[in-house]
């Protein structure tokens, strides 16, 4: 049975989540800067990694030269992954008040280890949601764009983004299945908009969100 869903009562948790190239990283910064720029203490993290075991999760996980792995392993390095980021980064800035901003989380494995290496979705989710604790985001900005696109970005690809198009499509479809099922914590948007837009629309369904944070004077980014 999946754990239920946990909300945390302090702080702010913001997820950003999509295929690969749909600007992510650049999103979450903004993100971070606006946020900060308001007062409020933040953290700007990401999966795999932000700790310095999961910096060497990311580089089996990501590397080419890791070669082919069960998906079987390949799910449990990343549920491994978020059991220690949620234990030893989020839960413990989330008790401290602040906005956390995290690049991937959950929703990643059910597209990529489920969707994408085709293993059945419920069972990577109960184990995703045991190694994480329930926790959920308060919002999951999903950056949505069609996998050719998002590609055709990359001059060097990682183990993940040199998967086939038909791999990235289930990756797609399951991101948005999963916005479509749960609208009140999910924020689809084009990432062929341009950046100002998107960051707008962002700003636009954060902002009554924070005065569920505490207010602070300065931001921490993690490794």
């Amino acid at each position: 049975m999946t754990s239920p869903a946990v909300y945390a009562d302090s702080g702010l948790f913001v997820c950003f989540e999509g295929g690969d190239g749909g600007g992510k990283s650049t999103q979450s910064r903004l993100l971070l800067d606006w946020v900060t720029g308001l007062g409020h203490r933040a953290l700007l993290t990401r999966q795999p990694g932000g700790t310095k075991v999961g910096e060497e999760f990311r580089r089996i996980v990501l590397s080419p030269e890791t070669g082919d792995l069960s998906p079987r392993t390949e799910a449990l390095a990343y549920a491994a992954d978020k059991a220690e980021h949620v234990d030893a980064v989020v839960r413990p800035a989330l008790e401290r008040g602040e906005v956390v901003i995290t690049d991937r989380y959950v929703d990643s494995a059910l597209a990529y280890q489920g969707a994408g290496r085709a293993l059945d979705v419920d069972e990577v989710e109960e184990v995703m949601r045991w190694a994480t604790g329930g926790l959920r985001p308060h919002l999951t900005v999903v950056l949505d764009l069609p996998p050719e696109a998002g590609l055709g970005r990359f001059e060097a690809r990682d183990r993940m983004e040199g998967e086939s198009l038909d791999f990235h499509e289930r990756v797609r479809d399951k991101f948005l299945s999963l916005a479509a099922a749960d609208p009140d914590h999910y924020l689809v948007l084009s990432a062929r908009d341009s950046i100002e837009e998107i960051h707008a629309a962002i700003r636009a369904r954060v902002a009554p969100l924070l005065p569920h944070a505490v207010a602070g004077i300065d931001a921490a980014v993690a490794p």
